[in-house]
Protein backbone atom coordinates (compact mmCIF):
# COMPACT_ATOMS: atom_id res chain seq x y z
CA UNK A 1 0.00 0.00 0.00
CA UNK A 2 2.98 2.52 0.62
CA UNK A 3 4.58 1.35 -2.71
CA UNK A 4 1.04 2.66 -4.46
CA UNK A 5 0.51 5.72 -2.28
CA UNK A 6 4.40 6.94 -3.23
CA UNK A 7 3.94 5.93 -6.63
CA UNK A 8 0.62 8.16 -6.86
CA UNK A 9 2.62 11.22 -5.15
CA UNK A 10 5.48 10.84 -7.65
CA UNK A 11 3.21 10.76 -10.62
CA UNK A 12 1.49 14.37 -9.24
CA UNK A 13 4.85 15.58 -8.62
CA UNK A 14 5.65 14.68 -12.11
CA UNK A 15 2.59 15.87 -13.47
CA UNK A 16 2.62 19.10 -12.03
CA UNK A 17 6.02 19.60 -12.71
CA UNK A 18 5.04 18.87 -16.70
CA UNK A 19 2.21 21.23 -16.40
CA UNK A 20 4.33 23.82 -14.93
CA UNK A 21 6.94 23.99 -17.56
CA UNK A 22 4.36 23.57 -20.70
CA UNK A 23 1.84 26.82 -19.10
CA UNK A 24 4.13 28.73 -16.88
CA UNK A 25 4.69 32.61 -18.63
CA UNK A 26 8.23 33.16 -20.25
CA UNK A 27 9.21 36.52 -18.49
CA UNK A 28 12.00 38.91 -18.97
CA UNK A 29 14.23 38.71 -15.53
CA UNK A 30 17.22 41.18 -16.63
CA UNK A 31 16.87 44.46 -18.54
CA UNK A 32 16.25 44.30 -22.44
CA UNK A 33 16.73 46.74 -25.08
CA UNK A 34 14.26 49.27 -25.27
CA UNK A 35 13.07 51.04 -27.53
CA UNK A 36 13.39 47.59 -29.67
CA UNK A 37 12.28 47.78 -33.09
CA UNK A 38 11.53 44.34 -34.35
CA UNK A 39 11.83 45.23 -38.40
CA UNK A 40 15.67 46.71 -37.32
CA UNK A 41 16.18 43.47 -35.58
CA UNK A 42 14.89 40.77 -39.07
CA UNK A 43 17.64 39.51 -41.09
CA UNK A 44 20.70 37.49 -40.92
CA UNK A 45 22.97 37.59 -37.72
CA UNK A 46 26.25 35.38 -37.46
CA UNK A 47 26.56 33.84 -34.03
CA UNK A 48 30.29 35.10 -32.97
CA UNK A 49 30.08 32.79 -29.15
CA UNK A 50 27.51 31.01 -27.14
CA UNK A 51 27.37 28.30 -24.48
CA UNK A 52 27.67 25.28 -25.72
CA UNK A 53 24.13 23.08 -25.86
CA UNK A 54 23.21 20.10 -27.29
CA UNK A 55 21.58 21.35 -30.74
CA UNK A 56 24.60 23.26 -31.01
CA UNK A 57 27.61 21.38 -30.32
CA UNK A 58 30.41 21.09 -32.67
CA UNK A 59 28.55 23.98 -34.80
CA UNK A 60 30.86 26.13 -37.31
CA UNK A 61 29.31 29.29 -39.51
CA UNK A 62 26.53 29.49 -37.08
CA UNK A 63 23.99 31.45 -38.67
CA UNK A 64 20.14 33.06 -37.19
CA UNK A 65 17.81 34.77 -39.83
CA UNK A 66 14.63 36.17 -38.67
CA UNK A 67 11.91 36.83 -40.70
CA UNK A 68 7.74 37.93 -40.14
CA UNK A 69 5.69 34.98 -40.38
CA UNK A 70 1.89 35.90 -41.88
CA UNK A 71 0.68 35.84 -38.27
CA UNK A 72 3.19 38.64 -36.83
CA UNK A 73 5.68 35.94 -35.20
CA UNK A 74 8.75 35.54 -35.84
CA UNK A 75 10.42 32.68 -37.92
CA UNK A 76 13.49 31.79 -36.22
CA UNK A 77 15.44 29.63 -38.92
CA UNK A 78 18.86 28.50 -37.23
CA UNK A 79 21.85 26.63 -39.24
CA UNK A 80 24.94 25.78 -38.90
CA UNK A 81 27.90 22.75 -40.01
CA UNK A 82 28.86 19.69 -37.49
CA UNK A 83 32.57 20.25 -37.60
CA UNK A 84 32.96 16.61 -36.64
CA UNK A 85 30.23 15.35 -39.42
CA UNK A 86 30.34 17.90 -42.28
CA UNK A 87 26.68 18.03 -42.37
CA UNK A 88 24.67 20.82 -42.20
CA UNK A 89 22.19 21.47 -39.40
CA UNK A 90 18.72 23.11 -39.57
CA UNK A 91 16.47 23.95 -37.05
CA UNK A 92 12.95 26.18 -37.38
CA UNK A 93 11.02 27.49 -34.71
CA UNK A 94 8.97 30.92 -33.77
CA UNK A 95 9.35 33.64 -31.72
CA UNK A 96 7.01 36.17 -30.32
CA UNK A 97 6.87 39.17 -27.77
CA UNK A 98 6.29 38.29 -24.13
CA UNK A 99 4.71 41.57 -23.90
CA UNK A 100 5.46 45.32 -25.30
CA UNK A 101 6.73 45.02 -28.93
CA UNK A 102 8.78 47.86 -28.47
CA UNK A 103 10.92 45.69 -25.33
CA UNK A 104 14.00 43.34 -26.28
CA UNK A 105 11.93 40.34 -24.69
CA UNK A 106 10.48 37.67 -26.86
CA UNK A 107 10.50 33.90 -26.18
CA UNK A 108 11.12 31.30 -28.95
CA UNK A 109 10.08 28.00 -29.52
CA UNK A 110 11.61 24.84 -31.60
CA UNK A 111 9.45 22.26 -29.90
CA UNK A 112 5.60 23.23 -30.22
CA UNK A 113 4.30 24.52 -27.10
CA UNK A 114 7.74 24.43 -25.24
CA UNK A 115 8.97 28.00 -25.01
CA UNK A 116 12.54 30.06 -23.86
CA UNK A 117 13.30 33.35 -23.20
CA UNK A 118 14.83 35.23 -26.10
CA UNK A 119 16.24 38.83 -23.99
CA UNK A 120 18.19 40.89 -26.21
CA UNK A 121 20.14 42.96 -23.73
CA UNK A 122 22.44 44.87 -25.45
CA UNK A 123 22.69 46.05 -29.14
CA UNK A 124 23.90 48.57 -30.59
CA UNK A 125 22.46 51.61 -32.39
CA UNK A 126 22.37 50.44 -36.13
CA UNK A 127 21.91 46.94 -34.91
CA UNK A 128 24.89 45.33 -35.81
CA UNK A 129 25.60 43.44 -32.82
CA UNK A 130 23.64 42.03 -30.30
CA UNK A 131 23.68 40.44 -26.96
CA UNK A 132 21.25 37.67 -26.00
CA UNK A 133 20.66 36.16 -22.89
CA UNK A 134 18.07 33.28 -22.60
CA UNK A 135 16.05 32.51 -19.04
CA UNK A 136 18.88 31.27 -17.11
CA UNK A 137 22.35 31.37 -16.75
CA UNK A 138 22.89 28.63 -19.27
CA UNK A 139 21.75 30.43 -22.46
CA UNK A 140 24.12 33.57 -23.91
CA UNK A 141 24.80 34.58 -27.38
CA UNK A 142 26.85 37.17 -28.85
CA UNK A 143 25.61 37.83 -32.58
CA UNK A 144 27.23 39.78 -35.37
CA UNK A 145 25.55 40.83 -38.99
CA UNK A 146 29.30 40.35 -40.14
CA UNK A 147 31.19 37.24 -39.40
CA UNK A 148 33.18 38.77 -36.71
CA UNK A 149 32.91 42.16 -33.78
CA UNK A 150 35.09 44.82 -32.80
CA UNK A 151 37.20 43.88 -29.77
CA UNK A 152 35.95 46.75 -28.09
CA UNK A 153 32.39 45.36 -28.30
CA UNK A 154 33.33 41.78 -27.43
CA UNK A 155 35.84 43.04 -23.97
CA UNK A 156 32.13 45.01 -23.38
CA UNK A 157 29.44 42.34 -23.97
CA UNK A 158 32.34 40.06 -21.72
CA UNK A 159 31.59 42.56 -19.08
CA UNK A 160 28.30 43.07 -19.23
CA UNK A 161 27.75 39.16 -19.24
CA UNK A 162 29.79 38.96 -15.95
CA UNK A 163 28.67 41.32 -14.06
CA UNK A 164 24.93 39.69 -14.78
CA UNK A 165 26.43 36.28 -13.17
CA UNK A 166 27.61 34.44 -16.03
CA UNK A 167 30.85 32.42 -16.02
CA UNK A 168 32.04 33.91 -19.68
CA UNK A 169 35.27 31.30 -19.26
CA UNK A 170 32.74 28.74 -20.57
CA UNK A 171 32.17 30.70 -24.14
CA UNK A 172 32.69 29.03 -26.92
CA UNK A 173 33.88 30.91 -29.81
CA UNK A 174 31.99 29.99 -33.14
CA UNK A 175 34.55 29.68 -35.93
CA UNK A 176 32.77 31.55 -38.72
CA UNK A 177 34.68 30.73 -42.12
Amino acid sequence: MDKKKSLIALSVVALGTVAYNLLRPIRSKVEVVEPFQLAKYLGKWYEIARFDFRWEKNLKNVTADYSLNEDGTVLVNNQGIDQTSGKHKQSLGKAKFVDEQNRGALKVSFFGPFYSGYNIVKLDENYQDALVFGDNLDYIWFLSRSKTMSKERKEAYLNYAEASGYDISKLVWTVQE
